[in-house]
Order: structure tokens, then sequence, then C-alpha cells
């Protein structure tokens, strides 16, 4: 899991502390790299705004929590009591992408009985705002004294997360609140009402409320600061359609609306061309600049249209590497843990064999001629780069893994290779011959060179070391050897594997050592050094499952794929449906429910991504909008009943598309012109 920190911190990079309650204090110190916990953290997001809350709802200084802006935390205590008591939390949850509920009740002094005559209710958002309202349940007149205080450190979110924040900064009375400033920042919390009482030394504002029977009162805090960031909202509309899911199965419009709202929520936009907006790879930790994630999600979220697959592109191809020298024409990334059998890999030659695969495919979906060839000469320097890195048989070492090929790396290479040929083709740009004779010699080697024959009918190899030895272990990686990728007339490309070894993998996915019955696991369980919480090493990472279930039913093995999809959709209740980037793969029981990973981003783009990927593969929708076709293979099997996507985007116009209990698909809303295909 690479870490990365959001723009303009500083710090190490890692994650939050438990929350300021006794309960939830750090058992000790943490090591250098251990990110703290997070899963019980409710975080509102709207980037670059972040609130990271308890359950209770109360900031107290400690830990990860408050609210944070491009990096900066403006904000770690805010803490109410009232009548001089601590308001006992009832209830604590999350009622959007960046919105947070807080409910308590407090027993005044003098009250008769255990019942408490007053509701707290905080509402918190990741704008930098909260509005705390006092409602009286008694039946007589109640004078209420309210005490709130506010403090910060203005601490970068890589130092809070490494554990070295800084002091609290004093505070000065500032308008109607309280003012910081430090390290060329400053904070100010303004109260509307205005207090009647500020203190400085201690952050504390004061007021006395009078509350008539069943009355309630408001007050609303703001906090901001110098320079507030521009955010990518404006934009939404049209990086993303309004898309909507209607099933029996309730399930799927939840999951689509909460994934859809989340990767709104992670939109930034790129500094340098404001115009452009991209997801951050996932929150708190990782809110930088994620080369493959930002690919990934951008491909996952084709049906919602293309806008932001353009945006990712023109993003990446700004940092693609010039010169004429062997890193030439590849996308740098971070390197990225590959589990307990295999050395980190390198997410940048992820990227630039993904660069290619996704211009190809947003063309299918729409992507304008125009755009496309702006794009072309940054996807025909990834695959020169990809030429002159490749061996004599075609096969894909990567740098600074000492020549280690990788099977999923190939499966990218060759994905990219044949969807590139078509490209090149259908744009009027040469090379297309070449690369179609490229793939072929990459899939023959391939097959001699990554198959291990057992009584059991064999596995692909996840890696082949320079000296030939293979790699055994079989892992989530896999599951990419299924991904081939769109085609025109709505074909997916050949792939690496022949079908009797495509059958083969498809056993092995849908089989107990990789379904854990909430979703794929990322190391088979029999598998040495597995580990249900390692997050290659044996965790459920969502996006991947998403890709086997797209990968096994293109391959027409519904019955793994619908299982996989079942296992998502089970974890997606206990989880709130904002799926985290990562699961334990414990096994699933009748009395089981999953368990969560202290340290997964939640919510995470590719996470996000995959629960709309999950569901529009049920529809099977395969656009050619450059032949004026759309063709269907919905899931005949029809796993959640019958279902409606509505809102989806096709040749930028909006398309809706309905599956029957049958499995049988009907287009109920597309662009003029474009013909149902074959």
């Amino acid at each position: 899991m690479a870490l990365s920190v959001p723009s303009g911190t500083r710090g190490a990079a890692g994650g939050r502390s438990p929350g300021p309650a006794p309960a939830d204090a750090p058992a000790g110190p943490r090591r250098r790299g251990e990110l703290p916990s997070v899963h019980n953290a409710l975080i509102c997001v709207g980037l670059p705004g972040l609130a990271i809350s308890p359950a209770h709802g109360q900031l107290t200084g400690q830990g990860f929590d408050g609210y944070y802006q491009s990096g900066r935390r403006l904000l770690s205590r805010c803490h109410v009591r009232v009548s001089g008591r601590e308001p006992v939390a009832v209830r604590g949850g999350l009622i959007g992408a960046g919105r947070a509920r807080f409910v308590a009740v407090v027993r005044l002094p003098g009250a008769v009985g255990p019942d408490p005559e007053l509701v707290v209710e905080r509402l918190r958002s990741a704008d930098g705002t909260e509005r705390i309202t006092l409602r009286s349940a008694s039946d007589r007149t109640l004078r209420v004294p309210v005490e709130i205080g506010l403090g910060t450190d203005l601490a970068f979110l890589g130092a809070v997360a490494a554990g070295s924040p800084g002091t609290e900064l004093p505070a000065s009375v500032h308008g109607a609140g309280l003012r910081w400033s430090g390290d060329g920042c400053h904070a100010v919390v303004t109260a509307d009402p205005p207090p009647e009482d500020a203190l400085a030394a201690t952050g504390l504002l004061r007021w006395q409320l009078e509350l008539p029977p069943g009355g309630s009162r408001n007050i609303e805090l703001r906090i901001r600061t110098d320079a507030q960031p521009r955010p990518a909202g404006p934009l939404l509309g049209g990086a993303l359609s309004p898309a909507s899911a209607d099933s029996d199965d309730p399930r799927a419009q939840t999951l689509m609306r909460t994934s859809l709202e989340d990767l709104r929520a992670m939109l930034v936009r790129d500094p340098g061309h404001p115009a452009d907006i991209y997801p951050v790879a996932g929150v708190p930790w990782r809110c930088g600049f994620a080369p493959a994630e930002i690919l990934w999600t951008a491909r996952m979220t084709l049906p919602l249209g293309t806008r932001l697959a353009a945006a990712a592109l023109r993003r990446l191809a700004r940092t693609q590497l010039g010169g004429t020298g062997p890193g030439a024409g590849r996308i740098p990334g971070p390197l990225r843990d590959a589990g307990p059998h295999l050395p980190p890999t390198c997410t940048g030659v992820e990227a630039t064999l993904l660069f290619p695969v996704l211009l190809a495919e947003a063309r299918r979906w729409g992507l304008p001629e125009r755009e496309v060839a702006g794009l072309l000469p940054a996807a025909e320097r990834c695959l020169a780069w990809l030429r002159a890195a490749a061996d004599e048989e075609s096969l894909l070492g990567e740098p600074g893994a000492g020549g280690l090929q990788r099977a999923e790396t190939q499966a990218h290479a060759h994905r990219a290779a044949v969807l590139a040929a078509e490209l090149l083709d259908e744009c009027g740009r040469p090379g297309a011959d070449g690369w179609r004779e490229w793939a072929g010699m990459l899939r023959k080697g391939f097959r001699e060179a990554f198959w291990i024959e057992d009584r059991t009918g064999g596995r692909p190899a996840a890696a082949r070391t320079p000296a030939g030895q293979l790699v055994p272990q079989l892992g989530a990686g896999a599951a990419h050897l299924l991904d081939t990728g769109l085609l025109g007339g709505g074909r997916f490309a050949e792939g690496l594997l022949d079908k009797v070894r495509t059958e083969q993998v498809a056993r092995l996915l849908g089989g107990p050592a990789m379904d854990s019955g909430w979703g794929l696991r990322s190391l088979g369980v029999r598998e040495r050094g597995h580990n249900p919480f390692g997050h290659r090493g044996g965790a459920v990472r969502v996006h991947e499952t998403a890709l086997a279930v797209a990968g096994l039913a293109a391959s027409g093995f519904e019955k793994e794929a619908c299982s996989l999809l079942g296992g998502v959709l089970a974890a997606s209740d206990t989880f709130g449906h904002r799926l985290p980037e990562m699961y334990a793969g414990v096994q699933r029981t009748e009395d089981s429910v999953p368990l969560p990973h202290p340290a997964a981003c939640r919510p995470a783009a590719v996470s996000a991504a995959a629960g709309i990927h999950l569901l529009t593969t049920l529809a099977g929708v395969r656009p050619d909008v450059p032949a004026g076709t759309v063709a269907l293979r919905p899931m005949s099997s029809a796993p959640l009943g019958a279902i409606q996507l509505s809102g989806l985007s096709v040749a930028g116009e909006p398309f809706s598309v309905r599956v029957s209990r049958l499995g049988l698909g009907m287009v109920e809303e597309a662009a003029a012109g474009l013909q149902l295909g074959l």
C-alpha cells in the first residue's frame, strides 16, 4: 500500500491515531511506517476538505481527528459541554460523502427521573462547517450554559500521521470567535450567534441559551484559513454522469449512490491546469497523486462518461518521461508492496501500460476524436517504451526488480498491444500490424513460460525470475489474465490464455482458496505466508474482485462471477456501502461479518469505482461509438433480479438499460443514431 501526503503537506505519510476517548487511546508508540487505525473513524470527504471524527463526535485534540484543508489541520479540538456536563453520545454516522450527524443527550441538574431533557445534535461537514442544535424535550423553560472548547496545532497531515503533530497553539479573540497562527498559516473559527464570552487563554466560547418547552437553538461554527483552495465542485456535473440503479435487490441502488458520492468527493483539480480534475487514491492518507489508481478509476467509470478519463489521460501525459534514454515514454509512479513472495512493483509501469488501454476504450465509449488525436502521441510514447523494455520473447520485466517478470504485467502489456493495434489502425497511424505480431509473440511466450502443470489442471505462475524460476503462488493478480479489454463491435480482445487454461483460472478464482465468501483474496488461503489481513497477502481488495467478476462474466463463467459479486455486496452492507480499499479475507460463515482492515483507506477511489463496475457488469454494455453501435451482453443468471441502470453515458448522451429477471437486456434510452449491435 503506497503512501502519499496530500498536496501542500510535509512530514511522513501515514495515518490516524485512534480517537480521544480513553478506551480509544493508542496502546503505545507506533513504529516507523506503522499506520494508525481508522476503521472506526467517520470520515467526511469533500476535497480539499476532510473532517475525521470518532463515533461520539467530540474532538479533543488527540489522535487524527479534526478538520483538514489541503492537508493542514485547521481544528483539532471541538469539545461541547452543556450545563457543565459531557453529553452522552447515542448515535453517530455519515449521512453522505461529506457530512456526518452525531446525536447525544443531556440529563440536566435538578431533573426528576432518569430521562434526559435535552438532545444535542451536531451536523459536521467536510467544508469546515458544524451546526450544533440543542433541542428541549422538557415541559419547562430551560436556561442552559453551553461551552465549546476549541484548539488546533495547524499540523500537517503527514506529521499527525507520524505521531508528531506538535503542541496546541495559543489562540486570540477574533471577531465572533478565535484565531490561531503558526508556520505561515492561520485558522479562524467564527460562531453564529456570537458567543457571550470568548476566552483566548483556554480556547473557550460560552453562551447562555434559553429554550422554551419543546424549543431549540442553533450554534453554527465556520472554520476557514488563508487562500481557501478552489474545490472541484463546479465541474462535477460533467465529470461523472448522475447514474442510478433500481433493482429487485435494494443494495444495488444504495451502492451506486454511495460510490458515486464518494468518487465526486475525492475529485481534485490539477493545480497547473484547473480545467482537469482527477480522483485521489484514498482518504485519509492517500490524497496525493497516484497514477495507476487514477487510470483504473477512470477506466471502471467509463459508463459514467469519458470526461474523467480524458482529464486523467491529460494529467498523466504531462508527467511522462521525455528524452531518448531507457525510461523515455514511461509514466513515473511509486513502488507498491506486492505481498510476501514478490518484491515491490512499480505502479509507473502499470500506469504506462494502462494509458493506451484507457484511451482506446474511452474512444469506444465516445471520447471525441479530436481529444483522441491530442492524446495519441502520448500513447505511442508508452508503446515505444514497452517495445524497448520487453525482451526478445516480448516478455516484460520491471525496472528496479532485477528483471522479474510478473504475470499480471504481461497481461497489462498484452492488452495494451492488442487494443493499441486497433486504435492505431482506426486512427490512420502506422504500426498496427507490428503490434498485432508483437502481441502474438507475447501470447506464445507467456503460454510456454508462465504455466505450471500439476495433477489438478495447473495454474499460472505469479512471476518468473531472470533465471527462469517460477513463483507458483496463486493470488488475485491472476484475475488480470481475464481482463482482456474492449475492442470494436462489442468484442473483447483475445487473452494470454487459451480456452482450456482460461477455464482452469476461472475454476481457481472461484474455488474456496480464493473466494472468501466476501470477495477475492489477494493471496490464496493455502499459500505460504497467507495472512487474511495482508493487503496483498490475503485481504480482499475490492477493485481486484470487480475485475475478476467482469472477466469471469465475459468469459462465460457466471457461477464464479456471481459468487464473488454476492460476497462484495454482502460486505458492503456491513461497511454502509462505502467500500474500503481492502478488508480481511477471512472465510465467510453463516453468522459472520467481514472484518475491517484497520489501516485501509475508506473511501478509496478504486473501491468506489469498483462498486460501479460491478453493477454495470450486470448489464454488459459494450459500446462502439465510432461504429455507431452498442451491444448488450447481460449476465444471463440475473444475480440481483431485475435491474435498471439509468443516467449512464454513451457517446456523451444519456444511456439507460434494463435487464429482466430472465437476464434479457433492453436499451431504454440512447443517443440518436446509436444502433443496437449483435
